[in-house]
């Protein structure tokens, strides 16, 4: 993907930040007019989804505890523990299948992944993850899904976080990309396995969220 294509579209503008091949960051998308949703719907919608299915901070294979709360809605849920990173229908919390995920989830990632020139996205996985100050997520590649010809989109929701994006290989150069509520990250393509992360978070107050930040990760697991 280039901007070449944003021309063709007719739609490049300040608001779209292109990071490779293949990957961009929306700024506001989320809150923008091109969604069309008040945010007021999302942030109703996600606590929703939080009251069926609890934040919790998961264990990686290595015994060790995220610093990063998380949760899922959708058909599929990303889980850790001692046995693996996985998708699986079930919250082993509750034994009971995952929320539902919402419309307004499911109109934004589409969008997003549209305006990212990636159409026909449907996610049937949204992890949901809670940072809080001093919370931050190390690099990684996204690849327990099955199909990488889908994008990820990624959301960003409460106070600001510097996001990692970098190469195919762990120890490949970053950039530092700054993050707001409201942004949105679309990743696919050549740019779909590269490694990816979250550095520490710093104080901050959000208007709404509080000292939180809320990342809404979209994908095609099954």
């Amino acid at each position: 993907m280039t901007l070449e294509l944003f021309k063709d579209m007719g739609r490049v503008g300040p608001e779209v930040q292109e990071l490779g091949e293949g990957a961009v960051v929306l700024r506001g998308f989320a809150l923008s007019s091109d969604v069309g949703m008040a945010e007021e719907v999302l942030l109703e919608d996600l606590a929703a989804v939080v009251a069926a299915a609890p934040f919790r901070r998961m264990m990686t294979p290595g015994g060790h505890v995220m610093s990063v709360a998380m949760t899922n809605c959708g058909a599929l849920g990303w889980v850790t523990d001692r046995g693996g990173y996985r998708y699986q229908g079930i919250d082993p919390e509750s034994g009971r299948a995952w929320p539902e995920m919402p419309a307004s989830f499911l109109e934004l990632a589409a969008k997003a992944a549209a305006r990212a020139g990636y159409e026909g996205f449907v996610p049937d996985a949204c992890l949901i993850n809670r940072y809080e100050v001093g919370a931050k997520m190390s690099l990684h590649q996204d690849k327990n899904e099955r199909d990488f010809g889908q994008p990820i989109v990624s959301v960003s929701l409460g106070i600001g976080a510097v996001f990692l994006f970098g190469g195919m290989e762990r120890s490949d150069a970053q950039q530092r990309v700054p993050l707001q509520h409201g942004d949105v990250v679309v990743w696919g393509g050549k740019s779909r396995l590269r490694y990816h992360g979250v550095l520490a978070l710093k104080e901050a107050e959000h208007a709404v969220l509080g000292r939180y930040r809320i990342n809404l990760t979209f994908r095609k697991a099954g």
